[in-house]
């Protein structure tokens, strides 16, 4: 699909200063290449990781990609690469996946703004999505905090394993969309300084001092960023823990079990060999004294661990 924006009536013989491609055909980015002059940029080109492939100059105009988090109130965000042309009077973007900062940027995009200026608002906008998620994710992870450190308790003492297996999925979860904004943030922190120092002669003084400021915030969402990474890494270690503990717990348990069953086993086979010199073969009280024996010996190492909590 493809937009030109500022779509206005009566604006129709202006040129549009943003085109917004969205998983073009073939069709539209030759239509676009032929109308423009300029290269747009295949999928293959995006997902490039290299920097000298993220943002160049070819002839004039600036060529930039950076990854971004689609979906991302969603259930299943992804990372999707986003290619931008600049030039002193367009502005290109191609994306492969719908983007709801684009669509809202779209709306406010007047004929009287300039594509320097559509950049901006459009990174603008871009790093402020990215604190919100950043936002959303710190608050996910206090939840999650939460749920590891309460007290609920299985009737044998210890977490619920499937609620401990559901905790550890859910900060795997955490950790992937972090990844994801961090790949978003990079990417934005290696485009603005390409367009600050190779497209300086485009820029007004108030667009310099708003992309100076983008990219303030981007090392502050940085360093946030950090921070919730470790807290993420603090709380995969503490349910790993936790999940480790349970299964101490049930060896404990068995190692009890085990332990308890060794005296009475014993004593039960003493007094079944049934050898015909026995003494306690023809006494009277000769079973109910085994079956005493056997249950002191199994309630004499149950006190004992008991005395030493083992359990």
């Amino acid at each position: 699909m493809m937009t030109a924006y500022p779509e206005h009536p009566g604006e129709a013989a202006k040129p549009p200063v943003w085109i917004d491609l969205v998983d073009p055909t073939e069709a539209e980015k030759e239509m676009v290449e032929n109308s423009s002059g300029l290269y747009i940029p295949t999928l293959q080109d995006l997902s490039e990781i290299e920097t000298s492939s993220r943002a160049y100059v070819e002839r004039g105009a600036l060529y930039l990609s950076t990854p971004l988090v689609a979906h991302a109130r969603g259930g299943h965000p992804t990372l999707t690469p986003v290619g931008l042309v600049l030039t002193p009077g367009l502005l290109v973007t191609v994306r492969f996946s719908e983007l709801s900062v684009f669509d809202k940027e779209a709306a406010r995009v007047t004929p009287d703004l300039t594509a320097v200026e559509v950049f901006t608002r459009l990174f603008e906008a871009i790093v402020d999505r990215d604190a919100d998620l950043l936002e959303l994710a710190g608050a996910e992870l206090d939840r999650i905090a939460g749920r590891i450190f309460t007290t609920t308790k299985r009737k044998s003492g210890g977490k619920d394993d499937n609620t401990l297996r559901r905790i550890l999925a859910d900060v795997g979860g955490s950790a992937g969309r972090l990844s994801m904004i961090r790949d978003s943030l990079l990417g934005a922190g290696r485009v603005l300084p390409l367009v600050c120092e190779r497209a300086a002669d485009w820029l007004s003084p108030d667009i310099a001092t708003r992309l100076t400021v983008v990219r303030q915030d981007i090392v502050s969402l940085d360093d946030y960023e950090t921070h919730l990474a470790n807290k993420t890494q603090f709380l995969l270690d503490a349910v790993l823990g936790l999940i480790n503990v349970e299964q101490n717990d049930i060896f404990k348990l068995l190692t009890v079990v085990s332990v308890v069953g060794i005296p009475p086993t014993l004593v039960a086979s003493i007094y079944g060999m049934n050898f015909h010199l026995m003494p306690e073969l023809a006494w009277r009280w000769g079973y109910p004294f085994g079956l005493a024996m056997i249950v002191i010996s199994t309630l004499i190492p149950l006190a004992w661990f008991k005395w030493k909590g083992w359990f």
